[in-house]
């Protein structure tokens, strides 16, 4: 960021009065630009007792199979936005369920959440982003090729606590640290 949005002045990093670390400041209107963490929203989403997973057809890690999500948009919900994302790259409609899981991933400045869903009619496709949507039983998800650590720990706690019809399960709150990140 060289430019201020406001005033169009140059813009410089600096600790603004009151707070406790580097920000872009403008040094015309002293307008501060927060940078803060992207929300990544998506689904586990279930049909009769399979999970259904999308091999993402763009980068990052082109190829590999992931459960449906992406970046909440400006102006919708959480809950939106996994709907929203489970369309787009899986074609599925599901009937959202709650929060399963919630990980921080404070090395690329992200948090993702992934909530239970049923499918409501078992019909799924690849979207745009998708290479292929397959569902899977337990012993057939491709653990090897998952495309990212929150997706695997993600579905290691649902196989492993026989989530998938409890609507009053507890959420899973953990961390993904730059070691965990590099066990692709």
């Amino acid at each position: 960021m060289k430019y201020c949005s406001d005033c169009a002045a140059p813009i410089s990093k600096a600790i603004p009065d009151g707070d406790n670390r580097e920000r872009f400041v403008c040094s015309q209107c002293d307008t501060v630009f927060y940078q803060n963490p992207k929300i990544v929203a998506g689904t586990i989403p279930v049909w009769q007792g399979k999970v259904l997973l999308c091999r993402r057809a763009i980068e990052p890690r082109r190829g590999y199979w992931t459960l449906p999500a992406g970046f909440m948009e400006n102006g919708e919900s959480t809950e939106q936005a996994a709907i929203r994302e489970t369309w787009e790259e899986a074609c599925a409609e599901v009937s959202l369920g709650p929060l399963f899981s919630m990980i921080t991933v404070p090395h690329i400045d992200q948090v993702h959440l992934f909530f239970l869903a049923q499918m409501t009619d078992g019909r799924f496709s690849a979207g745009e982003e998708s290479l292929e949507v397959a569902l899977f039983e337990p012993q057939e998800i491709p653990w090897q090729q998952l495309a990212f650590p929150t997706v695997g720990q993600t579905l290691e706690r649902y196989f492993a606590g026989n989530e998938h019809s409890s609507s009053d399960s507890a959420t899973h709150v953990f961390d993904i640290l730059p070691r965990q990140a590099l066990k692709l």
